[in-house]
């Protein structure tokens, strides 16, 4: 499981112009929810949370979150980000409550060398995440799905999966996950019917040769070819 840090302060002005005015002065507007509470605006600094979040995954980190010296443990729910400029507009958190299990999304991460692979196939990766329902502090970072055995034409599907205890797998046992597919021949492209057939280059060399030799054939016997002028 993945823990970070993160300071956050209540606030009670809400409304689209209160969320303008905090994101001009370098924080995001915020909100946190759970089972056990009422909901809770909040804002948090801009540049703090985006330099966290190139260093975790967020839909698996629980954050630790220190709210003017009271602490309580959440993951974000959701991150509203603007339509076409690199700005995140508002943030989802959900309370966790000790004993109650969440559904969250853990990406999938392939390991070994598949002997598909090795006579020339190809992986295709069908599903890039799992859902699961478990444990707040159980959430795995990634669930590894060894690929070592699958051949050309085979398959790994979510009953395959081996996932630690506690974890309850909610997508299909029978999606398919990775296909191990044959490498694709290349065909010649196939002549166009009506399509005009590229003419064979003159040889030149050949055509000059011959009218030497008409030349010297028509010349009376005899006859020597005339000096060059100088």
């Amino acid at each position: 499981m993945a823990t970070a840090q993160l300071s956050v302060s209540a606030r009670s002005d809400t409304g689209k112009g209160v969320a303008r005015k905090l994101r001009a002065a370098g924080r995001i507007p915020a909100i946190i929810y759970g089972h056990a509470r009422e909901p809770l605006s909040l804002s948090l600094d801009t540049h703090t949370l985006e330099l966290l979040l190139e260093k975790v995954f967020y839909r698996t980190t629980v954050f630790e979150l220190d709210m003017d010296g009271t602490k309580s443990n959440a993951l974000i729910r959701e991150i509203q980000r603007h339509p076409y400029k690199k700005e995140i507009l508002h943030i989802d958190f959900q309370e966790l409550v000790a004993g109650e299990k969440v559904t969250v999304s853990v990406p999938l991460s392939f390991i070994g060398a598949s002997i598909g692979v090795k006579e020339g196939g190809i992986i295709d990766q069908i599903m890039h995440d799992l859902s699961i329902r478990v444990d707040p502090m159980q959430i795995p970072n990634k669930i590894e799905i060894d690929v070592t055995t699958l051949a050309i034409g085979r398959s790994i599907h979510v009953g395959d999966v081996k996932v630690p205890d506690g974890v309850e797998v909610l997508d299909d046992v029978e999606a398919t996950i990775c296909t191990c597919a044959a490498p694709k021949e290349e065909k010649a492209p196939e002549p166009v019917e009506g399509a005009p057939v590229a003419a064979e280059p003159e040889v030149l060399s050949k055509g000059k040769k011959e009218d030497e030799e008409g030349a010297a054939a028509a010349a009376p016997a005899g006859a020597k070819a005339a000096a060059p002028k100088a």
